[in-house]
């Protein structure tokens, strides 16, 4: 007994999608497709599994630990991909080694990382993103935060805030440091979580000048509208950091010439997990979800490491999330659902075809029903199974089907109706 229980369980991390919500969720994916389309990417697929190699350490992806791995007869070491920026790299310098002029891809895939299923993240999740590979100006940044912000648009959001930030100013002033890597990796979490407290007792005892302290102290501080960032130009003289806030300011402008200034604020203490990223990196929230729905960034140096000296910049959304953002927004996803079933008898079954591709012509979605299918009940059971299943329709054809018992289960109402009141031999509509 409890070896078929576990057969019908999913293992932790992952889930099931089905009826409606897969529906909504299908309908949500081709928006924000649709939407990569008419910015003029072309869509691509990649194996759900690869090398190890694609996303060693050396990548800058997840760690090892996040990964799952396996081994093929070769004992080649394979792993379930755990990320689609280095997977769009490697296709990339395969299939378009030559090419000079910028490539615009998107994509709807899975990716799988074995981490702790805390605060509902999923292990397998789905993302749809973009990638745009060849173009390092200002331009390309913003049109990948338009992208972002017209997308979750058409989803049907319509409070959600894209934070941006620059990730080239926080490593230009570690390189200045001079600090180890371990005492790299603590001033990253520090910064990262906003810790004041905690960076002010690290800094103390690290041999590293007053000046650079302080910028590292209000670095997590410089968040909300461009104004803020602009504080960075009195903490450091740093040419790379300037550089990197100029970028952001370019970024800006372009983004409120587009009239998409106000989706964005900043945040120059954001970091991420992912090493690959050079240039800018954003996240985007909204409520009624805990964690980041969308995350992206620049990563000129990624491409090189596959054989093609190109920059790039993308982003993935994660489709999970913001299905649950919708949903606990309160927020209809408008999809045709079957919402007609035809019942019959074995006599009647020629007119039950007949009806159910007259509903069919006219994009009506309607399931047929043999009653030798469902024998056992009785049509109040079937009544109360379509119920529970959002049927509103049930229409049963006993006889030789020339009179349609119909009823409106959510009004539950019921009448009789002759077949030939629904008009199929003069084409007018029916229901």
């Amino acid at each position: 007994m409890a070896e078929s229980k576990k057969l019908i369980h999913t293992p932790e991390g992952v889930r099931d999608s089905y009826h409606a919500e897969c529906r909504r969720k299908l309908a949500v994916q081709e928006k924000i497709l649709n939407t990569f389309y008419l910015y003029g990417y072309e869509h691509i697929q990649t194996p759900s599994f690869e090398y190890f190699d694609i996303f060693n350490e050396d990548r800058g992806s997840v760690s090892s630990r996040e990964m799952f791995k396996f081994f093929d007869r070769d004992n080649d070491t394979l792993v379930l991909r755990p990320d689609m920026t280095p997977a769009v790299a490697r296709c990339v310098a395969k299939y378009f080694m030559d090419e000079d002029m910028p490539l615009r891809l998107c994509y709807l895939e899975r990716t799988f990382k074995n981490i702790n299923s805390y605060q509902g993240r999923l292990k397998e999740r789905e993302e749809s993103g973009a990638e745009l590979i060849g173009d390092d100006s200002p331009d390309g940044d913003a049109e990948m935060i338009a992208m972002v912000i017209d997308s979750l648009l058409a989803a049907g959001l319509k409070e959600f805030q894209v934070e941006l930030g620059n990730v080239a100013i926080y490593r230009s002033l570690l390189k200045e440091s001079g600090l180890d890597e371990e005492a790299r990796g603590q001033l990253n979490q520090l910064t990262e979580n906003k810790n004041r407290f905690g960076l002010e007792e690290f800094l103390k005892h690290q041999p590293v000048a007053e000046g650079l302290k302080q910028a590292f102290l209000k670095l997590p501080e410089l968040f909300g509208p461009i104004g803020k960032i602009r504080e960075v130009r009195a903490l450091t003289d740093n040419p790379e950091a300037l550089e990197a806030v100029s970028r952001l300011e370019q970024v800006h402008e372009i983004l409120e010439s587009r009239g998409l200034a106000d989706y964005v604020s900043y945040d120059l203490g954001m970091l991420s997990p992912y090493q690959y990223y050079t240039g800018i990196i954003f996240k985007a929230y909204t409520y009624g979800t805990g964690d980041y729905i969308v995350t992206g960034g620049r990563y000129d140096k990624l491409l090189i490491q596959f054989g093609k000296d190109t920059p790039a910049v993308g982003f993935a959304i994660v489709i999970d999330g913001l299905m649950a953002a919708l949903s606990r927004q309160q927020i209809d996803i408008p999809v045709a659902l079957v919402n007609t079933i035809i019942l019959y008898e074995p006599t009647a079954r020629s007119r039950a075809l007949e009806l159910g591709s007259f509903f069919r012509s006219r994009k009506l979605a309607v399931q047929l029903v043999g009653r030798q299918a469902v024998q056992s009940l009785g049509n109040r059971l079937v009544k109360a199974m379509a119920g529970r299943r959002g049927i509103r329709n049930l229409l049963y054809l006993p006889g030789d089907g020339q009179i349609v018992q119909a009823w409106d289960l959510k009004k539950g109402t019921a009448d009789e109706i002759p077949l030939s009141a629904y008009g199929m031999d003069e084409g007018r509509d029916g229901l």
